[in-house]
């Protein structure tokens, strides 16, 4: 049995002890089996840690719960990620909520170079279906993953229309792996790990508890680069994950309705908010997000590479290939220490070359 899998599972199974805390507990001690290791007295002088959580680390009973999980794992073909892991999705993992830990079974290259959330209601109409079924048609020539979480509606006819122009196409679940909620859904969830998979924070034994599925958002919203809201009411589990979009500074965009249609409200509030940008189809999605001009400018990309180091070429390489990429996924990508990445990248803002966004991402002037 993998005893580093084992421990990196375990302790976050251990009561009270949040995403947030496990990253701050590893960070501490040094990896998941140190925190085991550490007495008592030397969990308590952790900043946030106190007496409860840390006799709940040094007592309660999760490694047999982890032994259980690893089992599970190993037999059904099941990648384990945790957040310090080079396969851990690399949008996801600078924000402070973001899991500690993923279970995987696909395979979809989770850190693919262009990945689009399409969300939305649970009882589209027939235009709504119509609508999302182009837009995910449009997005194929552009060379992209497509997130969803394979619930009625617009979700499942995006992977459904992915899966059926063999698109990669995950699904982000609300519940742990050891089945498929809605059941009607099993049957394309195992068409998507041909080409995708299906993605969640929860161990196998978890269901699909009402509280699972805010949670799941979170996820669809920060792995994209772009999440486009096709039809949704006012409120709703749709309204929740662009919200938390924006608040990751991702780029949203929402298909307008008629005024006081209520099946597309949320979409035109988040317009008149200024939470989403209004489309109408994927290619005002791929114009904005300038993909098409990264295509067009490759090669005159390429002549700037003369005056840059060999470094710089690299991150100036990865960089013409997205909109925008955060600090750590530079850093991954290019096989380099995040120092280093952060001293390559100041050079090319003196060189007029890239320009800083929040978050710690950069892009291409």
């Amino acid at each position: 049995m993998n005893n580093d899998l084992l421990y990196k599972i375990a302790i976050t199974k251990v009561p009270k002890v949040g995403s947030i805390t496990v990253k701050n507990l590893v960070s501490y001690c040094g990896g998941a089996k140190a925190v085991f290791d550490a007495t008592q007295k030397e969990l308590m002088s952790i900043p946030g840690i106190g007496r409860t959580l840390a006799e709940n680390i040094r007592h309660h009973n999760v490694l047999e719960e982890a032994e259980k999980e690893v089992e599970f794992i190993e037999n059904n073909n099941i990648q384990c990620l945790f957040y310090t892991d080079e396969k851990f999705p690399q949008r996801l993992k600078h924000y402070n909520d973001s899991p500690a830990i993923l279970y995987f079974k696909g395979n979809a290259e989770l850190n693919h170079h262009r990945i689009v959330s399409i969300i939305g209601t649970r009882t589209p109409t027939p235009h709504g279906k119509v609508i999302c079924e182009e837009i995910v048609a449009e997005l194929q020539k552009y060379n992209v993953l497509i997130i969803s979480g394979l619930a009625y509606g617009i979700d499942v006819t995006a992977h459904r229309k992915s899966v059926s122009l063999n698109i990669p196409t995950v699904g982000v679940l609300g519940h742990g792996l050891s089945m498929i909620y809605p059941h009607e859904h099993k049957s394309v969830s195992e068409k998507m790990m041909e080409n995708g998979g299906v993605l969640t924070e929860f161990t196998h034994r978890k269901g699909p508890d009402r509280e699972h599925f805010p949670m799941r958002n979170r996820i669809v919203a920060g792995m994209c680069d772009a999440l486009i809201v096709v039809e949704t009411k006012e409120k709703g589990g749709s309204m929740i994950t662009a919200e938390l979009a924006n608040g990751y500074n991702k780029d949203v965009f929402a298909i307008p309705g008629r005024a006081r249609d209520k099946k597309f409200g949320g979409g035109n509030l988040l317009i008149k908010n200024h939470k989403a940008q209004l489309i109408e189809n994927a290619e005002d999605v791929i114009g904005i997000m300038r993909w098409e001009q990264f295509e067009k400018n490759r090669n005159i990309q390429k002549q700037l590479f003369v005056e840059l180091s060999e470094k710089e070429r690299v991150v100036v390489d990865i960089l013409r290939n997205e909109n925008e990429v955060a600090i750590d996924k530079l850093s991954y990508v290019a096989k380099l220490q995040p120092s280093e990445v952060s001293s390559l990248l100041l050079e090319l803002e003196f060189k007029g070359m890239i320009k800083t966004l929040p978050g710690k991402r950069y892009m291409l002037v």
